[in-house]
C-alpha cells in the first residue's frame, strides 16, 4: 500500500482484539490480591456530613476498609474541585462521594457500602434552571475560552425594523455521556511510584493531575489508557474513579479497582448541561439576514464554572450586518457539567438550525435556498477568511442524494395512513482545533517501523490512522509499521477531544516520520541494533494562532414518519455530507459520522434527563430510563464527503471528524417533524407524549 496510505479503508489494527476479547480494558488487568472499591454517594441535595458510621459495614465479610474525609490519604487541593474526593465534609449536590468501601470483591464492595450510614446537618438547595433566573450573570468567558458576549452592528434596532421576522425560545434538556465502558481505574504502589489503568481519553492529563495530587514527579507516574470504551466527553479529563483508586491502594497496600456504577455516573462524570435559546432572526424579504440575536442561559454547579458555549455557533454560520451572541449562566445545586461530544455545537446548532427553518416558513422559501443565500465570504464574527468553506456543496450535494427537489414544501402535506411523512435539513458546523503533541518513529534493522505516541483511541480508529500517517511519511507498506499508544511512558500526546485527536497526534508522527526518512535516505550502512530514530515536537506550531478561521461543515437530511395516533415519531432515512478536510480512512470516517448522526437521533427523539427539583436529582440515571438509539431506530443512515484540500490546516490535512456528524442531526430531524406535521415543537427530545399534545393542542 506503498504511497496510497492515507484515505485508504484500511481494517483497524484492534479490531480483532476486541471482537475475540483479547483486549484488556481498565478493570479487566488482574493482579496478585487485587482489591475493590465501591463509592458512597451523598444522599442529599446539599450540607455537611455530621457523622459517618461505618462499624456495620467493616463487619461484613472481605472488608479490607472504609475510607472517609476522616482516615483517607490526603491529597494536595486540585485544580478541577471535581476530584477533591474525601477531602473534607461538604456536600455540594446529591451523589457526591462521601466513603469509600474496600474489599476482596466487587459484591462484598457494593454490599458494604450500603451498610454505611452517614448522617448530614442539611442545607436549602436550589437546582432549577430559568431563563429569569435572579442569580443568572453574564460570566468572562464559555467553555472554551470564547468571549461570553459577542456583538456588532446594531442587533435590536435591525430586529425591529425587519420586514420579517422570529422571535423563538429552544429548550435542550440535560444530556449524558453513558460510553459503553463506565469510568474504571486500577491503581498500585510500587514503592513511591503510581501505576494506574484508567479509562481516559488523555493519559498524559491523568498523570499530571496525579503527580500533584500525590505530590510526586510526573516520571513516577505511569498511566495506562490502551483500550477505553467511549467517552464523548466524560472521559476527557480525570474523574474521581482514578484518584480513589490511587487513594484506596494506597491506604491498603493493595492493587485496587473502582467501576464505578452506570447509575452513579450523572452524578460524578460531568453532563451537558441543559441550555435555555432564545433566537431572534430578522431579515428582508428577500431572504437575506439584516440581524441575529442567539441568547443562552444554563447552569453549572457551586464549586465548578463550566457554560456550555451555545451561542458561540451563530458567530461562523451566516452574512448579517448586526449580531449579538450571550451567554449567562446560573450556578445551582447540581452536579458539574463538562463535555459532551460537540459541546455548545451541539445544542446552539439545534436552536439555530430550527430558528432558520422557522424563518424560510416566514418567508416561504426553500430553506436549502435560505442557507445559500446566506453565505458569508469571511467568518462573521472575527472578520478572518476561511481556511476552506464548502458548505455550499454540502447542502447542494445533500441535496441532490436525498431527493429534495421531489419535496412538496406544504407542511402536513403527504401521508400514509395514520402516518405523517416529512422531510427537513440542517447545517453543521465544528472547530478545527489542535494541540501540541510529541511523537518518536524508529527503524529497525528488520525493516519494520516503530511510531510511539502517547495518542489514546477512544474507539475511533487511532492506531489504525496514525499507522497510515506514518507508512504514508515513511513511504513504506502499512504492515511494516507497528504503533505504540496509551501508556504515559511514550513521547506525550494530548488528549483525544475536540475532534483534535487525529490532527494533534497525526503531525507529529508525521514529521517523526518525516525526518526519520531523511536520516535513512542515501544510508547503505546496516541499522544498529537498537536501530535509528527520530522525534518531534509540534509545539510552537500547532498551537500558533492561525490567520484563517478554520471550521468544518456539513448538511443534514431527515425523513420522519410521525403516527398521528401514538405520537411515536420514527426516522426513516438520515444522510450528512461533510467537508472535513482530507478524510484520511474512508471505514473509520464513515463509522465516525454515522455514530455521531445516530447520536444526534438520540437526542431529538429519546434522550432527555430531568433534574427533580425536591431530591436535587437526576432521575434518568441508568440505560433503563435514559434511552439511547437502538439499531432497530436507524434503518438508514449515509454519511458522505466533499473532498477538501486545505492547506492551512496541517501535514496531513485533516479537520477532525468525531463530532460534526451530530451537530445538525437534532435540527433537521426537528425540522422533519415540523414538516409533517404542521406544528412547531421546540423542547426536546420530541417524545410521544409531547407530540400528542402538539397534535390536538
Amino acid at each position: 500500500m506503498t504511497g496510497t496510505a492515507l484515505g485508504a479503508p484500511a481494517v483497524r489494527r484492534e479490531g480483532r482484539q476486541k471482537v475475540t476479547g483479547v483486549a484488556r480494558y481498565a478493570a479487566e488487568h488482574p493482579q496478585p490480591d487485587r482489591a475493590h472499591a465501591w463509592p458512597v454517594p451523598a444522599t442529599v441535595a446539599r450540607g455537611r456530613v455530621t457523622a459517618v458510621d461505618t462499624s456495620a459495614a467493616r463487619a461484613l465479610p472481605g472488608v479490607l476498609t472504609v475510607l472517609t474525609h476522616e482516615n483517607a490519604p490526603r491529597i494536595a487541593e486540585p485544580d478541577d474541585p471535581t476530584l477533591a474526593v474525601l477531602r473534607d465534609e461538604r456536600v455540594p449536590h446529591r451523589g457526591w462521594f462521601v466513603a469509600l468501601v474496600v474489599a476482596r470483591s466487587p459484591e462484598e464492595a457494593r454490599a458494604a457500602a450500603s451498610a454505611v450510614r452517614v448522617e448530614y446537618a442539611v442545607e436549602d438547595h436550589d437546582v432549577t434552571l430559568r431563563a429569569d433566573h435572579p442569580e443568572a450573570y453574564e460570566p468572562g468567558t464559555a467553555n472554551g475560552g470564547h468571549p461570553a458576549r459577542r456583538e456588532y452592528g446594531d442587533p435590536d434596532g435591525a430586529f425591529a425594523t425587519a420586514p420579517v421576522r422570529v422571535d423563538v425560545s429552544y429548550r435542550v434538556p440535560p444530556l449524558h455521556n453513558h460510553p459503553m465502558e463506565p469510568h474504571a481505574s486500577t491503581a498500585r504502589w510500587e514503592g513511591e511510584r503510581l501505576v494506574v489503568h484508567t479509562s481516559s481519553q488523555g493519559g498524559t492529563a491523568v498523570r499530571a493531575t496525579l503527580a500533584a495530587l500525590f505530590a510526586l514527579p510526573e516520571d513516577r507516574v505511569t498511566v495506562h489508557t490502551a483500550h477505553v470504551g467511549g467517552g464523548f466527553g466524560s472521559k476527557g479529563t480525570p474523574r474521581p474513579d482514578v484518584v480513589l483508586a490511587a487513594m484506596a491502594a494506597r491506604a491498603t497496600g493493595l492493587p485496587v479497582t473502582v467501576a464505578l456504577p452506570r447509575r452513579q455516573l450523572p452524578a460524578v462524570v460531568g453532563h451537558r448541561a441543559p441550555t435555555l435559546h432564545r433566537l431572534r432572526l430578522g431579515a428582508g424579504t428577500d431572504g437575506r439576514l439584516t440581524g441575529l440575536t442567539h441568547e443562552i442561559v444554563t447552569h453549572s454547579s457551586r464549586i465548578k464554572e463550566f457554560v456550555e458555549q451555545a451561542a458561540v455557533p451563530a458567530r461562523v454560520m451566516y452574512a448579517t450586518p448586526s449580531s449579538r451572541t450571550l451567554h449567562r449562566v446560573v450556578r445551582l445545586d447540581v452536579p458539574s457539567p463538562s463535555w459532551m461530544r460537540a459541546p455548545g455545537e451541539s445544542p446552539g446548532m439545534y436552536a439555530l438550525e430550527s430558528a432558520m427553518d422557522e424563518l424560510a416558513a416566514a418567508l416561504g422559501m426553500d430553506p436549502v435556498r435560505l442557507r445559500l443565500l446566506n453565505e458569508p465570504e469571511r467568518e462573521p464574527d472575527s472578520g478572518k477568511p476561511f481556511s476552506s468553506r464548502h458548505l455550499t456543496e454540502c447542502l447542494e450535494e445533500g441535496a441532490r442524494r436525498f431527493g429534495w427537489e421531489h419535496r412538496d414544501p406544504r407542511p402536513r402535506s403527504r401521508a400514509e395512513g395514520h402516518l405523517l411523512v416529512g422531510t427537513g435539513v440542517a447545517a453543521a458546523t465544528y472547530p478545527v482545533l489542535v494541540q501540541p503533541s510529541t511523537a518518536e518513529a524508529r527503524a529497525l534493522p528488520d525493516g519494520t517501523f516503530v511510531v510511539r505516541v502517547n495518542a489514546t483511541d477512544i474507539g475511533t480508529g487511532a492506531r489504525t490512522v496514525l499507522t497510515q500517517v506514518a507508512a504514508d511519511a515513511l513511504g513504506v507498506a502499512l504492515d511494516r509499521v507497528r504503533t505504540e499508544i496509551g501508556d504515559s511512558d511514550l513521547p506525550s500526546a494530548s488528549l483525544a477531544g475536540g475532534s483534535s485527536g487525529t490532527a494533534s497526534w497525526g503531525w507529529a508522527v508525521h514529521d517523526a516520520c518525516t525526518a526519520l526518512a531523511g536520516r535513512l535516505a542515501g544510508r547503505t550502512a546496516p541499522l544498529p541494533d537498537e536501530g535509528v530514530s527520530a522525534h518531534a515536537d509540534t509545539a510552537g506550531r500547532a498551537d500558533a494562532e492561525s490567520p484563517y478561521a478554520r471550521h468544518a461543515f456539513g448538511a443534514h437530511f431527515a425523513e420522519v414518519t410521525v403516527d398521528s395516533v401514538t405520537g411515536e415519531v420514527r426516522v426513516r432515512r438520515l444522510l450528512g455530507v461533510f467537508a472535513a478536510g482530507r478524510i484520511l480512512n474512508a471505514r473509520t470516517a464513515r463509522s465516525q459520522f454515522v455514530g455521531g448522526m445516530v447520536m444526534g437521533l438520540g437526542m431529538a427523539l429519546t434522550e432527555g434527563s430531568t433534574m427533580d427539583a425536591a431530591f436535587g436529582d437526576f432521575t434518568e440515571s441508568d440505560l433503563a430510563s435514559y434511552h439511547v438509539p437502538a439499531h432497530a431506530d436507524v434503518p438508514a443512515v449515509e454519511a458522505h464527503w466533499i473532498d477538501e484540500d486545505d492547506a492551512h490546516l496541517n501535514p496531513v490535512g485533516g479537520k477532525g471528524i468525531g463530532e460534526i456528524g451530530n451537530v445538525g442531526t437534532a435540527a433537521a430531524i426537528g425540522n422533519a417533524v415540523h414538516h409533517a406535521t404542521g406544528v412547531r415543537f421546540r423542547d426536546l427530545p420530541l417524545t410521544p407524549d409531547r407530540i400528542l399534545t402538539g397534535l390536538r393542542g
